[in-house]
């Protein structure tokens, strides 16, 4: 009897080496903030991978514009890790992978429209495939080029916030409630950027108030409440 050949094994019998998995371009793990020993968020746990946003949602107080300051790392945690991409957040690793859309429009007043994104982009960087014109007509503010920041309206001060967060080459937007100061037309404006961000590989992190009637796709959705617990993240779109 032929004893059977045991150096080989049938093709389809061997391992199969698995797929190595992509770290999510954002992770928190364990994430809490406290102000003054009252908490303010947390323990937070939620992941964010290329392609995806996740919409933070909650009433005043509730810890969301806190939570973007502590991932940008404006704000120190008091406890808890921040990944990206695997590794942890450090501030040059920050720089590179984090953009940050805040309330205030950081705007210099005396400044013109262009003069403002050339210094902005001067400290932050540049997409190499986006020019200051070419964001100014994506955010309507074509023709504006030599006005200065301190003549134009919330509205438009908020759409030239947005124009230089397109422009940055970072992969992971912080989004602090950018539906402020905008119609619904600029409401729209935001949602297809973002859409536009996300079919490009990059992530974001939106804080609202509340829902709009055209969320960016592949949404999730995190809930804060004001004594800083949360609901798991749940898919929306």
């Amino acid at each position: 009897m032929t004893r059977p050949d045991r150096t080989t094994a049938p093709a389809d019998a061997r391992p199969r080496p698995s797929a190595p998995t992509e770290p999510a371009l954002l992770e928190v793990r364990g994430l809490r903030f406290s102000r003054n020993d009252l908490p303010v968020f947390g323990p937070l746990g939620f992941a964010v991978a290329t392609g995806e946003a996740l919409l933070v949602q909650g009433d005043n107080g509730a810890g969301k514009t806190t939570l973007l300051r502590v991932l940008a790392g404006l704000l120190r945690a008091d406890a808890g890790e921040v990944a990206i991409r695997g590794e942890a957040a450090e501030p040059l690793l920050r720089a590179r992978a984090l953009a940050y859309l805040g309330h205030l429009p950081g705007l210099k007043a005396d400044l013109s429209v262009v003069e403002n994104l050339q210094h902005l982009c001067g400290l932050h960087g540049q997409r190499g495939s986006q020019t200051i014109e070419g964001a100014l007509e994506v955010v309507g503010l074509g023709g504006y080029e030599e006005a200065l920041s301190r003549q134009l309206s919330a509205g438009q001060k908020k759409r030239l916030s947005l124009a230089r967060l397109w422009l940055s080459p970072a992969p992971l937007w912080l989004m602090d409630e950018p539906y402020a100061n905008l119609d619904l037309e600029g409401i729209e404006l935001v949602n297809r950027m973002v859409r536009a961000h996300l079919d490009a590989g990059g992530a974001s992190l939106v804080t609202t108030h509340g829902a709009y009637a055209a969320p960016p796709v592949r949404t999730r959705l995190l809930v804060l409440d004001r004594r800083g617990r949360d609901g798991a993240p749940r898919t929306e779109g």
